[in-house]
């Protein structure tokens, strides 16, 4: 689903917020070519990150966006971030103030908030978002032309069953040890990073790639990506036609 967009963008400049390993961020630098600045500020998911992406020309930052004051770039994304910020506008605010006019804003979040378990707690997560909502969100920060869509249907709703059974001893656990919710959204930027070269990243490319595919099809979906514009700049080829997340998947 990101690829499309970010193809249709075809960004010269990208910020990635909260990079965690670098997943997602090797993936971008690697399709754009040209200037990506990611952040990412737990120390170990960092010092992945950097080994990841600086191989496609990316920097990766272990400081606050604020600190690191990047130009303003045509786009920004963050995926897995905005629900472990317990002031969610305010970051959506900042954000924007680094979208060049014209530029792009390109997230990603959990779905449904009556889906909040253990999971969510045990990744430091303060809520989950519907379509409706985080729109609303996205405008009123000044954005425009947003656009949504759910995935990762069927195979979503299995994984998040096995993982609040799971998630629940963790968060047991946790709180008994006094973990702070700072320290649980620093530690799940490192959950199922497997490294792309791994045995285990090659079976989970492998036993999901079906998946890929499926949720082309089926309705609804765990997780909600969003694509919107800030107001500003002039129209080009490389825009017009990044009209959000595409029905194709």
């Amino acid at each position: 689903m990101v690829r499309p967009i970010i193809e249709a963008v075809s960004p010269t400049t990208t910020i990635e917020v909260g990079t965690g390993q670098g997943a997602m961020g090797a993936r971008i630098a690697s399709m754009t070519s040209q200037s990506y600045v990611g952040v990412e500020l737990d120390q170990y998911s960092f010092d992945r990150a950097k080994s990841r992406i600086e191989m496609f020309g990316g920097v990766v930052r272990s400081e606050l966006l604020s600190a690191v004051n990047p130009n303003p770039a045509q786009l920004l994304c963050a995926f897995e971030v905005l629900e472990h910020i317990e002031d969610d506008k305010a970051a959506l605010q900042e954000w924007v103030s680094y979208i060049a006019p014209g530029g792009c804003l390109l997230l990603s979040v959990p779905a449904h908030q009556d889906r909040f378990g253990p999971m969510d707690m045990h990744a430091g997560h303060y809520r989950r978002y519907s379509s409706t909502g985080l729109t609303q969100l996205v405008q009123s920060v000044g954005l425009v032309d947003v656009s949504t869509r759910l995935y990762g249907a069927p195979l979503g709703y299995g994984l998040e069953a096995v993982r609040n059974r799971i998630d629940a001893s963790k968060l047991a656990r946790a709180r008994e040890a006094g973990v702070s919710i700072e320290t649980l959204t620093s530690a799940s930027g490192r959950t199922f990073q497997f490294d792309r070269r791994s045995w285990k990243s090659s079976l989970a490319t492998a036993g999901t790639w079906p998946f890929k595919y499926l949720q082309r099809v089926w309705p609804g979906g765990v997780g909600l990506v969003l694509f919107a514009r800030k107001p500003g700049g002039h129209s080009s080829g490389s825009t017009s036609g990044a009209t959000g997340p595409p029905a194709g998947g």
